[in-house]
């Protein structure tokens, strides 16, 4: 048996047969035949086509399409099994169109319209990455940390815990009155982010008012809570000349609507009893450019101040004291 496409080998002239009119005879009948076959063929069909006979005499029967290949088959292909093959009523596709046309409704409330950033202080991450914390930034003056671990309560309880807790919380209040809210972090991240970064966060969102979130950790029987402001600085990056004011604004209004909302007194161990500190070596506020002051809530390390800290309801009341400070500013 031959595996190859090669033709035969050529007969030798010895093996062809001498009797050439038989030959001849058999490839007569063999051309006569084959130019009848196509004659009959095509009389066959026609018959059929006339008749309207099938197999056996009956009438042929429509063969089904295959359900790829019905008239609900999209402009994608025949194969395209997902394509409907209803057709929308008028009122469906008014109901349509009338979807993908409508805006989004614009935000209600006294502050729609306006950015509001929230700066939750630290990470729950920082204790496990202080090689990467420890790293110097520039802050414009001079250079400093990224960020620090910050403090606890003697229990356990971390300042990084509250201060998310609390800034979630405002964002809840301030998103109910229409503002945007952009946080700088939201325990998406295993550290951070920098000091520079957050300012820059700030600044990029362009935000009507910036509010950094801590708690204290200095030494039991310092009491109350205490608001940071911008020093007027400038160098490098740093140039705090434009929101020095309005920062101060800020920080006034959010003083008294924390004091009203939570009972709390301003610090007993700075500030001389106003609850206003200002600074010139926090990152935070050098770098910004927008109004911003940094708000701490109470001393961790005090047990009557950690007591209050710790309660999820004096939360709740520090939220709105800052957020009804940020309202005060904003006008709304």
């Amino acid at each position: 048996m031959r595996y190859d496409d090669s033709p035969p080998p050529p007969e030798s002239a010895s093996s062809v047969s001498p009797d050439p009119p038989w030959y001849t005879r058999r490839s007569t009948l063999a051309v006569a035949a084959a130019a009848l076959a196509p004659t009959a063929l095509a009389g066959w069909v026609l018959t059929q086509v006339l008749t309207g006979s099938g197999p056996g005499g009956q009438p042929p029967q429509p063969k089904a399409l295959p359900a790829s290949h019905t008239a609900g088959a999209g402009a994608h292909g025949a194969g395209d099994a997902k394509a409907s093959t209803a057709t929308p009523s008028p009122a469906a596709s008014t109901s349509a169109s009338a979807s993908a046309s409508a805006p989004a409704a614009p935000a209600k409330g006294p502050l729609a319209g306006r950015t509001v950033v929230i700066d939750p202080g630290h990470n729950t991450g920082n204790f496990k990455h202080t090689s990467e914390i420890d790293r110097q930034v520039d802050i414009g003056t001079n250079r400093k940390e990224c960020d620090t671990t910050g403090t606890t309560t003697n229990s356990g309880y971390m300042e990084a815990e509250f201060t998310l807790d609390v800034s979630r919380r405002t964002r809840t209040l301030l998103e109910s009155k229409g503002a945007k809210v952009v946080f700088t972090h939201d325990a998406d991240r295993p550290w951070g982010p920098c000091i520079d970064e957050r300012a820059r966060i700030g600044n990029e969102a362009k935000a009507d008012a910036v509010v950094s979130v801590h708690a204290d950790g200095v030494s039991a029987g310092n009491r109350g809570f205490h608001i940071i402001l911008p020093a007027t600085v400038k160098g490098g990056a740093a140039d705090t000349s434009k929101i020095v004011g309005p920062s101060r604004d800020l920080g006034e209004r959010i003083a008294g609507n924390f004091a009203r909302s939570t009972g709390s007194a301003p610090a007993n161990y700075l500030g001389s009893g106003t609850g206003l500190v200002v600074r010139d070596d926090l990152g935070g506020l050098n770098l910004s450019t927008r109004p911003k002051v940094f708000i701490e809530c109470g001393n961790m390390r005090d047990a009557k101040d950690a007591a209050q800290l710790t309660s999820p309801e004096w939360r709740q009341k520090a939220a709105e004291g800052i957020t009804n400070g940020i309202v005060g500013f904003l006008g709304g």
